[in-house]
């Protein structure tokens, strides 16, 4: 392989052939091809993008450049990937609702870093939970339990490792060829039959527009059916938090709660969307009328908490019964974060609640950072609500809260009328490569729940 040919190839505007994109991948995996040359083949990318083509290929090679997972004895899988967000602990809610309707969800999955958090470090704020599982276990627990969550494998997609690190050095991240190629690599190397996405847009994601957003959901709808996978996305906005809890301990909890049927009207209408995409997509329920009463049924009978708290006991999680918060490093002796003034919330900056929490110790400023599990931001009003001057706006948790913390908080609400209360935008649903004609009909029967 000629890899300067290559770099001025892609420079030039023209698609790399699948013997060339599978030998750069190869080559860089190894060792053997430089940094450097890597680096000006991922800038090209970034300038020129990929055909359908070339992503796939890019796809295939960075997933059979390590291990993959056969999930074929587990009977039909389902996973799920989110693409970041504040406050998204959707994970510990959805998989629980799957597997209590009979649908196994073996997952892998990763941490936080930055703003965004990581269902791994939400799940080792439960004492004694193992998310570092063999294969045997993993597949074992699978087949046992149909719930399993763990980090992902060492010698799973090593390329997509090695080419995420030198993206994020060399201002290549935000390229949707490269982020659905990591991100599909990694999926169909564990196989489930039917992969659920949710791809946040706006301020608190790495996709700043909706119009980017569905780009990057149909490109990874596209190149899971070229694989022969079923393969569904849900746009949802990321303009504020995902309910009320950011962190890592507290989202546990939350999500915890949701399954009993309390908690944030907007974290259960957006777990309920994913919830009934899964179901629908993989053909357990007929319509989304059904999958949407199948949904509420495993809330209403406590069965999707109790998945939920089988998991984590069956990872190692150090309570009994359903008794999960005894075992939840749960932070107390927060600072109050009082409201000045009376009126609508109409805004609330994800990004900045974010910021916040990471501050305070719940998440990662470098890969290296060591996490708080206890640390985090507690919200008590959210955009909507009706706030008196007084009444508290938020809670928040740190081993050392600094001064700045509670006024960059303060920073992230606006106050103002009714009437400046942002419309809802629950999002726009994605099957098979195109708009699912039931959209109207799940914001309905969201609704009306």
């Amino acid at each position: 392989m000629d890899m300067i040919a290559c770099i001025e190839k892609k420079k030039q505007g023209f698609p790399l052939s699948k013997e060339e994109i599978f030998a750069i991948i190869k080559s860089y995996t190894e060792g053997d091809l430089p940094e450097y040359q890597m680096s000006a083949f991922l800038m090209a990318v970034w300038f020129r993008g990929m055909n359908h083509d070339e992503i796939y290929h890019l796809t295939m090679a960075m997933m059979h450049s390590g291990e993959t997972m056969d999930l074929s004895s587990l009977g039909l899988t389902i996973d799920k990937h989110s693409t970041g967000g504040i406050g998204d602990k959707l994970t510990l809610i959805v998989a629980p609702l799957w597997a209590a309707s009979g649908l196994t969800v073996a997952k892998m999955s990763g941490r936080g870093l930055g703003f965004t958090g990581g269902t791994i470090d939400k799940m080792e704020s439960v004492t004694g939970c193992d998310v570092a599982l063999t294969p045997e276990t993993f597949l074992s627990l699978a087949k046992e339990n149909h719930i399993v969550v763990t980090g992902q494998s060492k010698n799973l997609v090593p390329a997509d490792k090695k080419i995420y690190a030198l993206r994020d050095v060399t201002a290549t991240v935000d390229s949707i060829p490269l982020i659905a190629s990591s991100i599909m690599s990694k999926k169909l190397a564990t196989s489930a039959d039917v992969l659920i996405l949710d791809v946040k847009f706006g301020r608190g994601s790495f996709m700043e527009t909706k119009k980017d957003a569905k780009i990057l959901a149909q490109t990874m709808i596209e190149i899971g059916e070229k694989y022969g996978r079923k393969v569904a996305a849900l746009l949802s906005p990321m303009e504020f938090p995902l309910g009320f809890a950011v962190g890592n301990a507290l989202e546990v909890k939350e999500a915890y709660d949701i399954l009993g049927g309390n908690g944030s009207a907007d974290l259960m209408k957006h777990s309920l969307f994913l919830t009934i995409l899964g179901l629908y997509a993989s053909g357990l329920c007929a319509n989304v009328d059904d999958a949407l009463n199948v949904a509420k049924r495993h809330i209403a009978d406590g069965s999707g908490q109790k998945k939920l708290c089988e998991m984590f006991r069956c990872q190692g999680g150090q309570f009994t019964g359903n008794d999960l918060c005894s075992a939840l490093d749960l932070p107390h002796n927060g600072v109050e974060l009082i409201a000045e003034q009376d009126g609508y919330i109409t805004d609330l900056n994800a990004l900045t609640v974010g910021t916040v929490a990471m501050n305070l110790g719940a998440g990662r400023k470098t890969l290296n950072d060591t996490i708080d599990h206890s640390a985090g931001v507690l919200l008590k009003k959210n955009v909507g609500d009706y706030v008196c001057r007084g009444e508290v706006l938020a809670s928040l948790y740190g081993k050392h809260i600094a001064d700045d913390c509670q006024e960059q908080l303060e920073g992230a609400f606006t106050f103002g009328t009714k009437d400046e209360i942002p419309a809802d935008d629950s999002g726009t649903v994605l099957l098979d490569s195109k708009e699912l004609e039931l959209k109207g009909i799940i914001h309905k029967l969201l609704t009306d729940s």
